[in-house]
């Protein structure tokens, strides 16, 4: 085990752990606001520091290095559920999932971002009274905005209704018994019974009766979105809630993210060199944000069954290069990043005191370009802010590049997935499942297969409790500012095919690979443009729509990003939609 993986167990290790206990179950959350990594007392842990120079650290008094100065990153934590729930198709059928749902971050989600929360956010407490399927429903959102994030200030119909806005963690409560007792303590002169509870009575104490409220069939297909900066700690806390359609089954689940590189084992979600989680329990997994680019999580339990099921997800690492403050140069950007050993990236020549004598092998993830640039860190000047969340913000990158050729305006992660309805159909009733004849008929972008894919906000289904349910949140349509680039972060994590998407008018810019940056060891960038490409179960790309000429692309125009496979052009039945979505020039 690397010096990375015990360090990390050793901060959560010191982090002081509370359980709660209801009948069966055993629920807790965890959102530290101070670390050993990320001390309250030398940085503000609720939000992204410029990075100005590598994190410095010092020999504290327990022998082991921590930070003293320029701390970079903060603490970022999600909830999230394990369990079934019920996804609709775009020719109607209703379908059977085991499936991943939010419990945090709900708003964000429903809105189509990811539903990762800093600790001042993630450690609310929920004012009002949740019901069941609540806050899972669509009543409070508004599904008719179009622009990009969905999110209005109004709900169709009820004119001056503000829409739900909870993105703390669900469940979340003062510790009434720890309370009660250190009052009791002081008043009586006593030792305090719960020496480290915060004032606000917040330990990680849960009520179990609003997760199941929330989390019981309520999963999504994909899994809810996660979203972290390099140098980030981040705690996700998985519920396992139980399936309530096969109460015959004792399925435990986990979360390995894919493809992460240096993960601690204890945390990787492979239960045979981990832990796995068990109905009625909780438990928090905890990263260091490796490095940056587009990556995916699945639960590791019978993998090509839980896959298949619809337990699969994506996560995104943005790069420190977001963070460089205005008028900084991009390659003394990254030039900087070379004095931090956990993602140096050093050459022969490159002009960094100190010098080195030998060049990095294939796994440095960063390297410099091959040649110095004048390119600065400028604002997003691209559209506004209607159809450019970040418009007059520090412009975005997908890599720390050094060179500025990562830049886009825009974002949209696409989930590829695939779904067998007999294999989903058995797995709803009590019958051996076929393994050996899974065929997928239902071809998915993000959950949904066209048209679907081009209607806004999320969708509903009305699950077995009567309820609607956020079945599939995230939308596929992408819509790119006049003048801009949208950044598509594409993941396939289908059981059985391989997958091709094509786009027509617009080339696509493929700038990396399986979470690395597309650029030789000698600096020398290896991206290239196509129209079309193809990814099997496992694999991810970052690609590039390029509509910066204003002379070819205004607003008005509609684009299609669709499969050439005409067998995936298709919902169980022929031409009826499949992997396709629409991409709008605005």
């Amino acid at each position: 085990m690397g010096s990375r993986a015990l360090h990390a167990i050793s901060v959560v290790l010191s982090l002081t752990c509370f359980t709660t206990w209801a009948g069966a179950q055993s629920f807790r959350v965890q959102c530290p606001t101070s670390t050993i990594t990320h001390p309250s007392s030398l940085t503000n842990v609720n939000a992204e520091p410029a990075y100005t120079a590598a994190t410095a650290f010092t020999t504290n008094a327990s022998g082991y290095l921590a930070p003293s100065a320029h701390v970079n990153g903060a603490i970022k934590c999600q909830q999230i559920s394990g369990g079934d729930g019920y996804s609709t198709m775009a020719n109607g059928t209703q379908t059977f999932m085991f499936s991943f749902g939010p419990l945090s971050g709900i708003a964000d989600i429903a809105a189509g971002l990811p539903g990762t929360e800093f600790p001042n956010v993630f450690n609310t407490v929920y004012g009002g009274t949740l019901v069941p399927g609540d806050p899972a429903t669509t009543d409070a959102i508004d599904t008719t905005v179009t622009s990009y994030p969905f999110k209005s200030n109004t709900t169709p119909g009820a004119a001056n209704s503000a829409p739900f806005s909870f993105n703390g963690a669900i469940g979340l409560a003062p510790d009434a018994d720890c309370v009660s007792g250190n009052n009791f303590a002081n008043a009586n002169g006593g030792p305090l019974p719960c020496p480290n509870l915060p004032a606000n009575g917040l330990d990680g104490h849960v009520d179990p009766r609003q997760i199941m409220d929330v989390g019981v069939m309520n999963g999504n297909i994909p899994a809810p979105l996660m979203a972290i900066d390099e140098d980030d700690e981040f705690f996700l806390t998985l519920t396992n809630v139980g399936m309530i359609m096969r109460p015959d089954l004792f399925e435990q689940h986990t979360v390995h993210f894919h493809g992460y590189p240096n993960a601690s084992s204890f945390y990787d979600g492979v239960p045979d060199a981990s832990v796995a989680i068990n109905i009625g329990g909780s438990f928090t997994y905890y990263y260091i944000a490796p490095d940056a680019g587009t990556y995916f999580w699945h639960c590791h339990i019978t993998p090509p069954e839980h896959l298949q099921m619809g337990m699969v997800g994506q996560i995104y690492v943005r790069p420190r290069q977001n963070r460089t403050p205005a008028g900084t140069g991009l390659y003394a950007s990254l030039s900087v990043q070379q004095n931090d050993l956990r993602t140096a990236c050093r050459r022969t020549g490159d002009g960094i005191t100190p010098a080195v004598t030998t060049d990095p092998d294939i796994l440095c993830t960063n390297p410099l370009p091959a040649a110095t640039n004048t390119v600065s860190q400028a604002n997003d000047a691209i559209g506004t802010s209607t159809n450019n969340p970040d418009f007059g913000l520090p412009l975005k990158y997908a890599y720390n590049d050094g060179d500025g050729s990562t830049a886009y305006n825009v974002e949209y992660p696409i989930q590829i997935h695939g779904f067998d309805p007999n294999f989903h159909f058995v797995g709803m009733t009590f019958n051996p499942e076929a393994f050996a004849d899974m065929k997928d008929k239902f071809f998915l972008l993000n959950g949904r297969s066209y048209p679907d894919t081009v209607t806004p906000g999320p969708l509903t289904t009305v699950s077995s409790d009567g309820r609607s349910h956020f079945s599939q949140p995230l939308p596929s349509i992408i819509s790119i500012p006049a003048g801009g680039r949208a950044l598509l972060r594409i993941s396939d994590l289908s059981v059985t095919e391989y997958a091709t998407l094509a786009s027509l008018g617009i080339p696509m810019h493929v700038i990396g690979y399986n979470a690395k940056l597309l650029r030789d060891q000698s600096g020398n960038n290896t991206d290239y443009f196509t129209n079309s490409i193809t990814l099997g179960g496992g694999e991810s790309l970052d690609v590039i729509l390029d509509a910066s000429n204003t002379g070819v692309y205004h607003a008005g125009q509609i684009f299609y990003l669709f499969t050439p496979q005409l067998d995936h052009l298709s919902n169980d039945q022929e031409n009826f939609g499949g992997l396709m979505t629409e991409i709008h020039i605005n």
